[in-house]
């Protein structure tokens, strides 16, 4: 469910998502005031297509840390990722893009990486959704090109 931060930039959507589906201005009002679960019910099914057609449109993630970087890169049906991992014992600081080409360039003895193809489990979207939930953030097909070109992937 959208937060009521994120539903506001889209208030004139949500207006017409309600006009859509039968439900007027006076009606949503009442709605609110008497029947709070269903209208929350309508505000979850307007956040499942605004998520929709974000997720639709999203094509890479990413999560990084001091000692990781997975890139996810989301095809029509199968999901690729790159992970480069620090060697145990190793300083290399992978949570910046600056800190892992560095490490690309200088470091790379002191990393270990590899790349996976896998179908979608629960979904294509469903997928970006629980990376989303497990803290992953948008990345592009730049960052995905040079990892992929820097390893030999």
């Amino acid at each position: 469910m959208l937060t009521n931060e994120e539903l506001l930039p889209l208030e004139e959507d949500l207006k017409a998502f309600l006009i859509v589906n039968g439900i007027h201005h006076e009606e949503w009002v009442e709605l609110n005031s008497n029947e709070p679960d269903k209208a929350r019910a309508i505000v979850g099914s307007f956040s499942d297509a605004v998520l929709q057609i974000v997720y639709e449109k999203l094509d890479y993630l990413e999560l990084r840390s001091v000692e990781s970087c997975m890139v996810f890169h989301f095809g029509k049906d199968e999901l690729e990722l790159i992970a480069i991992n620090r060697k145990p014992g190793s300083n290399v600081d992978l949570s910046t893009p600056e800190s892992i080409h560095t490490a690309l360039q200088q470091q790379v003895d002191q990393l270990t990486w590899f790349s996976k193809r896998k179908a979608y489990a629960d979904g294509r979207e469903m997928e970006i959704h629980q990376l989303l939930e497990q803290g992953c953030v948008l990345s592009n097909k730049e960052f995905w090109d040079a990892l992929r070109e820097a390893l030999g992937v």
